[in-house]
Formats: structure tokens, C-alpha cells, sequence
């Protein structure tokens, strides 16, 4: 019988192997082996006006050995960049450095190492990169570095990019305690389509030309690279479109849509909105105090032009008005002394609420939203989970937006999740220990201000496909609408947007390039992945098990590094089955056998046919934030159930063993990486080679 070789990729990992933005000491004498010291907090400050940026980094060191050490800072400089200060503590002095050529900078380090002094010198090592030597490091001290460069940004179709290192402080040999980025963005431009694909970013519109961009986290390792996008248009609404493309696979696209921060109202579209709130005698109490404070919100933060009305519903339901009423002072008054009346008691009738809601609403040119808020199960009308769904369907004739609110976690979330999806809104679930007042408050700051409604994407020359979100959503002031797909062909194309804005036709162009061959935005395969990804569990969840859509969801997580407790459970049985059976030579496996967590991920993934209770309502916010993922932090749900001991007894997270490399996932087997590639062969009577 003949023995076949594997050709395969694995990239050797080595725990002495130099990286950048950290400090580590390559000859440790009296430590046996070199190490990186332990970051204490890094916080970057950085301004940018127009195309110029400026970065401020404050770094502090901790030595926690006994012994004074000699140490390498190595930190990666963006192409172009100048560095244009640099500071070091010395002595409780901030001082600055000169900037010496490695010649000049290398001899006076060893002029005043013999003299037992602290220098601080900085030298390029290669494009890009910087060293700064260091000694003395003192034992169990601080080592505190303040760094400032500038540099011109690039702008590709008026689309920037700033990137910072973020990345390198993995090396960290304990997590940092303090991570911060702000970003305080100004242009004489418009600025719009802000977005960073990295990092969960907090972002604050001053105005259209200032914005301020914000990350921080605690005890953390952190392990990409923070990037940033935004774009300068003058446009009402901007449109950017981002394209990956590797080898001879079809291309993955990102479009992003965003309106103006500042609006005039006469591009803001009326809206009629209905609200419906549970009143049965599950929502006495504190519930009902919180709700009534959110409707009073919403109301109070009505649009001229809106038209609303209120419909409370409990063994029956009831409606404040019998058609929808304009926004002015009278129906307000009328409206609040409404919501103040509302007690709790009785059954739940949701079949007779959204009856009543529909019956009350007149068909406009505007869209119209329903709000609906319930803390329970139909108890009362129609209580079969199908049935209820398809008559409420059935009475939207005009295709009204369903935005359901889950109280508490008895609640039948397959209901509330198919009126959403068949009606292209979204879900929000409340649990009993959060404030109901503040997840609506923040819901409808989002959809108060509809800039287009009834979305339309038109793509010419190449072919798209598998977009997401599946169905566009209508776009509101302060958003930013971001589409993932593939697409066949490349080269100049036309994108239009097109949707409705008070009953009138709206379109907004861009004209860009679908690349035929780039790979600078490899962030853009994994989170179109996530999407979809997200999109299939769903589908498995509220319509049943299908064996095609369980392969293809196990062989997008595996290629693009979506590991959370579902995706892993199937990953860990499919590569088992295929290992027993001689398709995969073992020891390649992408995830290593971990019985004890294959278990626990296997009753996550099973808690998918639950519809209503603690464990079902987990699923469906985690599902849904996969489908709608912008960055990479959002493609990791449930990453707090990956923990396992490896075989020295340390903890360690299942999806901290992958990366992404150009588009596609490399897992940690060891001290080795493994090519996600690899599952994509046949390796019957093949075995591993090293």
C-alpha cells in the first residue's frame, strides 16, 4: 500500500519569535528565557484634520522580576509616517529623545550603558518598524514611554483609512489593565460613512464636519490592529464601497450607506408609528412603571408630521385613538394621561392587539412602524405559535415594520423573532434585572428620524449575491447602513441606492472599482461570513434542522474562523466523523478533540429548538448579533462558554486559537498553526508530516 505526503501550510509559533509595540528582553541573563515584560495600560490619543493624523501614545512597563534587565520597545510606524516627538520617563523626568541614525543612536547607547545610565534611544530597524533599546529596566518598577508621530492619510474615491497597532499588545505577558483609543476626527468636508471593522467603537457626531471616535477596555489582550474608515461627500446620503478579492474565488464587497449628521427637516421623512404594550397582570409592578416611562418617552420625542396612536392590550385591547392622530400638543396631553391610566391585570391577547392596530391604521405615503412590547405568551385568542404569526401577516397589508420588545424570559421567542424577520425589522429582549426605559429610550432615538424608506440596491457589471442584510432596512438619521456581499466579475461600476423620502422617489449614486485582485481588506470575508453565518442559524432555528444548511454554516465557521458554542459543536462532530473515518489525517483537525467542551457547545447548539425561557432568548440575540456583525468582536458570540483547561491545567478560550490571515482562519494546534485550507482536501490514507 502506498504512503501518500500532505503538503500543507503551518506557520511555526515561537514564544521567543520578536514582535512589534511591546518590550522584551532577548538576553535575560540571569532568566533562563527570553519574555515580554507586562503592559500596564496603553492609551492612544489621536487627531486628524482632513488627511492628517496625529498619534499620541502613553505605554507603561512593569519589570515583575527580581533583576535589572536590558530590553527591546519594537514598534510598527505606518508607511510615510513621521515620527515627529518622542518622550521617556527618566528618573520621574518625562525627557525627550534625539532622533539619531542607528550608527549615531547605537553608539552613544553603549557610551552611557558603560556608564550605568538610562538612555532611550530610537532606531529604525526596518520600513515601518522602530526600536527603542532600553536599559536599565530596574526589577519590579514601571517603564513608562510616550511616543508622537504624524502622517498623511491616503484617500482612495474619498474614502480614508487610519490604522494603529494595536495588535502587538497580545505579546503582553500579562493582560493590560487599561486599553484606550479616541480619535477626535474634524474635516472641512462632510464627513460620513465612519466605521471601524475591529474594535466595538463608541461613536459621538458633533457635527457633519466633527466627530469623535472612542474604544477602551479592562484586563484585556488585544490581538488586531484598530482601524478606522470614513469618507469626506457632500452628498445627503453618502455611499463607500470597500472590495476583497484573492485568487480565482469570487470577490467579497462591503457598501456602506450613511446620511448627513446635520439634516434639514425637509429630508427627513414623517413617519406613522403604533405602539403596543401588555398590560396583563404579568407586567405589574416595576415592568409596567418602566414601560409607561418609555412610551412617555417616545412620545414626547415625536417628530412634527409624525401621526401615532397607542393600543394597550391584556384579556382585550383597547386603542387611544381610533385612527392615527397627528403630532401636536392636544394629542400629546390625550396620549399621556393614557399611558398614566395603564394598570396591569388580566390575560394576554396578542391576536386582538395587532387586530385592532391594523384596523386603526389608514394607509399613507409614510412608513409605518409598530412598537410592540410583551413580557409573555398568547394566553388568550389565537395561541398556536404558526397560526398567530400567519393571521398577523395577513392583516399587515401594508407591509408594516414589526419592532417586537421581550420582557423577561418567559416569552415565546420564535414568535417574536419570525414577525420581525418576515417584516424586516429587528428584536430587542429586556431581562428582568435591565431597565425597560432605557432599551426603548435608546431603540427609538435610532428610528425617530427616517431619512429613506423602501431601500433599493442596484448593482451594474458585476453580479452580487448573498447579500447582508438580507432585506434592506429603511435608514435613519445618525445611521450607517452596512451591506456585506460576494460578487462575480470586477471593474468600474455603478451602485445607486434608491427609497421613498415623503412619498418621492429618491436615488444616490456611487461610481467605484470591484477589485479583481486586492487583499488589503481581509477583515471583510469574516464578518460577511458572520452574516451569513447568522442568517442560517436562524433559518435552523425557526424552521427546523436541514442537513445542507448545517454543512455549509460548519464549513463557513471553519474557513473564516467563526467559533462560538454552536459553530464549534458542529466543527469538533464533523471533523471527528472524518477523522474516524480516514477523511482527515488526526492531529490536523482545526479545533483539537476537547470532549468536555464538545459536550457543553453540543447543549448549546441543541438549545436552539427552545422557544421561549433564559437559554432560547440567548440564541436569538446572539443569532441575530451574528447576522448583523460590523466588527470583529460582534462575530464572537458566547466566547465566555469556549473556556477549557489545555493539558498543564491553564485555562485558556477556545477562540483566542484562531486568526485571520488573508481572508481566511489559521488555528492553533500547539506550536503550530494550521491552514483552515486543508479541511477543503480529501486526505483518505494520508497522514501528517513535519
Amino acid at each position: 500500500m502506498k504512503t501518500y505526503a500532505l503538503v500543507f501550510l503551518i506557520i511555526t509559533f515561537s514564544i521567543n519569535a520578536f514582535a512589534d509595540g511591546f518590550i522584551v528582553i532577548p538576553r535575560p541573563h540571569p532568566l533562563p528565557d527570553p519574555f515580554p515584560l507586562e503592559v500596564v495600560y496603553h492609551k492612544v490619543d489621536v487627531k486628524i484634520d482632513g488627511q492628517t493624523a496625529v498619534t499620541k501614545i502613553d505605554q507603561s512597563f512593569y519589570n515583575p522580576s527580581q533583576y535589572q534587565l536590558e530590553g527591546f520597545y519594537i514598534f510598527p510606524i505606518p508607511k510615510d509616517a513621521i515620527i515627529n516627538n518622542f518622550t521617556m520617563i527618566i528618573n520621574g523626568k518625562e525627557t525627550k529623545a534625539e532622533l539619531l541614525d542607528s550608527e549615531k543612536a547605537r553608539k552613544i547607547y553603549e557610551d552611557i550603558v558603560r556608564q550605568m545610565r538610562d538612555p532611550a534611544l530610537l532606531e529604525y530597524s526596518e520600513q515601518n518598524i522602530f526600536k527603542l533599546r532600553i536599559f536599565p529596566i530596574e526589577p519590579r518598577s514601571e517603564k513608562k514611554i510616550s511616543i508622537s508621530y504624524s502622517q498623511i492619510l491616503e484617500s482612495n474615491n474619498n474614502l480614508v483609512e487610519y490604522v494603529y497597532p494595536l495588535n502587538t499588545e497580545k505579546f503582553s505577558a500579562k493582560p493590560l489593565k487599561n486599553v484606550s483609543v479616541k480619535i477626535d476626527l474634524k474635516s472641512t468636508e462632510k464627513i460620513k460613512n465612519i466605521y471601524c471593522p475591529t474594535h466595538e467603537v463608541d461613536i459621538i457626531n458633533k457635527n457633519d464636519n466633527h466627530s469623535i471616535i472612542s474604544f477602551e477596555a479592562e484586563n484585556t489582550k488585544p490581538d488586531t490592529d484598530f482601524k478606522l474608515y470614513f469618507t469626506k461627500n457632500s452628498s445627503t446620503v453618502g455611499l463607500s464601497l470597500l472590495s476583497y478579492q484573492s485568487g480565482k474565488n469570487d470577490g467579497y464587497f462591503l457598501l456602506s450607506a450613511s446620511p448627513s449628521i446635520e439634516i434639514d427637516n425637509s429630508n427627513i421623512e414623517s413617519k406613522d408609528i403604533t405602539f403596543i404594550l401588555d398590560v396583563s397582570g404579568s407586567m405589574s409592578g416595576e415592568k409596567l412603571e418602566q414601560a409607561k416611562k418609555a412610551l412617555l418617552y417616545c412620545v414626547n420625542n415625536l417628530n412634527t408630521g409624525d401621526h401615532f396612536n397607542v393600543v394597550r392590550f391584556s384579556t382585550e385591547a383597547y386603542s387611544l385613538f381610533k385612527s392615527l392622530e397627528k403630532t401636536n400638543k392636544q394629542n400629546i396631553n390625550e396620549a399621556k394621561r393614557f399611558i398614566d391610566d395603564l394598570q396591569a391585570i388580566g390575560g394576554t391577547n396578542i391576536e386582538e392587539a395587532f387586530s385592532l392596530a391594523f384596523k386603526n391604521y389608514e394607509e399613507s405615503n409614510r412608513p409605518h412602524f409598530i412598537v410592540f412590547l410583551t413580557d409573555g405568551k398568547p394566553t388568550i385568542g389565537e395561541m398556536d405559535n404558526e397560526k398567530l404569526v400567519k393571521r398577523i401577516l395577513n392583516a399587515n397589508k401594508d407591509k408594516s415594520r414589526i419592532f417586537t420588545f421581550g420582557i423577561g424570559d418567559e416569552i415565546n421567542t420564535h414568535l417574536l423573532d419570525k414577525l420581525t424577520d418576515e417584516t424586516n425589522a429587528w428584536r430587542t429582549y429586556v431581562s428582568n434585572d435591565e431597565d425597560i426605559e432605557i432599551k426603548v429610550s435608546n431603540f427609538y432615538d435610532k428610528i425617530q428620524s427616517p431619512v429613506l424608506s423602501d431601500l433599493k440596491l442596484d448593482f451594474d457589471n458585476v453580479e452580487v449575491y448573498q447579500t447582508y442584510p438580507k432585506n434592506l432596512p429603511d435608514l435613519f438619521k445618525g445611521s450607517n447602513l452596512l451591506v456585506f456581499g460576494r460578487y462575480k466579475g470586477n471593474g468600474n461600476a455603478k451602485i445607486t441606492l434608491s427609497g421613498k423620502l415623503n412619498g418621492k422617489q429618491k436615488e444616490f449614486s456611487l461610481k467605484d472599482k470591484f477589485a479583481s485582485s486586492d487583499d488589503e481588506y481581509s477583515f471583510i470575508p469574516p464578518l460577511w461570513a458572520s452574516r451569513r453565518i447568522g442568517y442560517l442559524l436562524d433559518l435552523i432555528r425557526l424552521n427546523g434542522e436541514d442537513k445542507e444548511l448545517v454543512d455549509e454554516v460548519t464549513m463557513l465557521a471553519r474557513e473564516h474562523g467563526i467559533i462560538t458554542p454552536y459553530t464549534s459543536y458542529l466543527i469538533m462532530e464533523d471533523e471527528e466523523i472524518r477523522v474516524r473515518s480516514g477523511r482527515l489525517v488526526d492531529g490536523l483537525q482545526s479545533l483539537a478533540p476537547r470532549p468536555e467542551l464538545k459536550k457543553e457547545n453540543e447543549a448549546d447548539y441543541f438549545r436552539i429548538k427552545d422557544k421561549s425561557g433564559r437559554g432560547s432568548v440567548e440564541v436569538s440575540e446572539e443569532f441575530q448579533s451574528l447576522n448583523s456583525a460590523t466588527n470583529y468582536s460582534q462575530t464572537q458570540q458566547g466566547k465566555d462558554r469556549l473556556l477549557y483547561k489545555d493539558s498543564k491545567g491553564e485555562i485558556k478560550n477556545l477562540s483566542q486559537q484562531v486568526r485571520n490571515v488573508l481572508g481566511r482562519a489559521v488555528y492553533q494546534q500547539d506550536k503550530f498553526w494550521v491552514d483552515s485550507e486543508l479541511q477543503k482536501q480529501e486526505t483518505k490514507n494520508k497522514k501528517r508530516i513535519q
